[in-house]
C-alpha cells in the first residue's frame, strides 16, 4: 500500500514519539504508518456530541505489539486494546477487502455514557495478518 500524501508531505499518521517509546517497550511486531482510513459514527451520542451518521477520512497507523493492538487517526488513538482485555471479543474484526481492516464496536463498550456504533477502517497491506492475530487473541 502506498502512503498517503498527508504522510509524505506532513508526516500525518506517524506514530508519536512518546507513544512509540512506550510501545517499543512492548516489542512492536508490526507497524504500518501513513495509511488511509476512515471512521464512521452511527446513532452516536456522547457528552456534547450527537450524530445520526458521520463519516471522516484520516491518515493513520496500525500496529501490533506482543501485548496490544493500536489504531491511530492522525495521532489520536481510535483503538488501543491489550489482547487480554475482556472487551476484545465485543470488537468485530473483519476484512471487507483483502487490504482493508474493519474494526467495529458499540461505543458503550469503551465509554460510559456513550451509545451508538463506531466503525474504523484501515487500508493496509497487513490487514490479513492483523485480523488473524486479533482473531486468535479474541478466543
Amino acid at each position: 500500500m502506498g502512503k498517503t500524501w498527508m504522510y509524505r508531505f506532513f508526516g500525518a499518521g506517524k506514530l508519536p514519539l512518546k507513544l512509540r517509546e512506550k510501545l517499543e517497550a512492548e516489542e512492536i511486531v508490526l507497524l504500518d504508518e501513513g495509511i488511509g482510513g476512515s471512521i464512521t459514527y452511527q446513532n452516536f451520542l456522547a457528552p456534547g456530541k450527537a450524530s445520526a451518521w458521520k463519516h471522516s477520512g484520516f491518515t493513520g497507523a496500525v500496529l501490533l505489539t506482543k501485548t496490544r493492538f493500536v489504531g491511530l487517526a492522525y495521532v489520536r488513538p481510535v483503538i488501543n486494546l491489550p489482547y487480554d482485555d475482556p472487551r476484545l471479543p465485543a470488537v468485530q474484526i473483519t476484512l471487507p477487502e483483502p487490504d482493508m481492516l474493519r474494526i467495529a464496536f458499540d461505543a458503550a463498550t469503551f465509554h460510559d455514557g456513550w451509545s451508538g456504533s463506531i466503525e474504523c477502517r484501515f487500508k493496509t497491506a497487513h490487514a490479513q495478518k492483523i485480523c488473524s492475530a486479533l482473531d486468535r487473541r479474541a478466543l
